[in-house]
């Protein structure tokens, strides 16, 4: 009977959504493919998305946020409603305001920036250059964190691969890897970013062979709990299920463990947040 009771309790326990409640080790992330504010988007422009994308990261009550596609005025728009955030990103096309941004928001009250910087993907990664066969220049922004709370230290690197260049993107997601290696050494990574590869391509196959060093592990992989489709990638055109990709990633490198994952493919009504899904990841350093 004795042992009856326990194997229920301990059943019980194992099913309670205690054991995904947030502790202070963990991190909610989130990447986001924001998409630039383009005047041909119709009703879908950024000006009729804005609010919906502000709400939605408030309601996820976010630590850590990675976005791409983000030009100054978009940046100025999000600093002003995400005022309990710091960021670190530059303009990808002249280091400064010009161009996409890939910015890496932060909780100002929990996390401390101890270094940050911007490097490009390229041959030439410490100044404003194309990469390979890239059709434009590409950048990955990264951060040193401090947790205020618990005294660990981590890294984020947030980062959107081209949309075209193949060899590129290959090229891309080993430099990622150097980097991190050469920024974190042991310490916790957490790799988000808009990467224009599917699961099974080269590139991110790369990222995650484990008999490589420093490879990395996809959220997705090592949740205990996710939710979600298997895509990405929605587009403004309604466009069949057959051709949506999952091409956005958060990645893990010596983290304790990923309690969910989440693809949010989420509308009001007809307008989308953007032609991209936000991807959502509890983590626990």
């Amino acid at each position: 009977m004795k042992k009856q009771l326990l194997t229920l309790i301990l059943a019980l326990f194992l099913s309670s959504p205690l054991l995904f409640a947030q502790t202070t080790s963990d991190l909610r992330i989130m990447s986001f493919n924001i998409r630039y504010d383009n005047p041909e988007d119709g009703k879908q422009n950024w000006n009729y998305r804005k609010e919906n994308i502000i709400r939605m990261f408030h309601f996820y009550d976010l630590d850590i946020i990675g976005m791409q596609e983000v030009l100054v005025n978009q940046l100025n728009y999000l600093k002003t409603n995400l005022k309990d955030y710091d960021f670190v990103g530059v303009g990808r096309e002249d280091g400064k305001e010009k161009g996409e941004y890939a910015p890496i928001f932060y909780r100002k009250d929990r996390f401390k920036a101890l270094k940050s910087n911007t490097f490009w993907l390229s041959q030439t990664p410490k100044k404003v250059s194309k990469g390979w066969d890239a059709d434009l220049e590409r950048i990955a922004t990264w951060v040193l964190l401090k947790d205020k709370i618990t005294g660990k230290k981590f890294v984020v690197i947030n980062t959107h691969f081209d949309h075209i260049g193949k060899q590129a993107r290959i090229e891309s997601a080993k430099l990622i890897k150097q980097k991190s290696i050469s920024i974190a050494r042991d310490m916790p990574v957490i790799l988000t970013g808009d990467f224009n590869l599917t699961p099974e391509s080269e590139g991110i196959q790369s990222l995650i062979d484990p008999k490589e060093k420093g490879a990395f592990v996809d959220s997705k992989k090592a949740a205990v709990f996710t939710y979600g489709p298997d895509w990405s990638t929605c587009g403004f055109d309604h466009r069949p299920f057959e051709k949506r990709k999952l091409i956005d990633y958060i990645f893990i490198r010596n983290v304790d463990s990923v309690k969910r994952y989440a693809v949010l493919a989420e509308t009001l009504n007809e307008l989308f947040l953007s032609d991209h899904c936000p991807i959502y990841a509890q983590i626990s350093l």
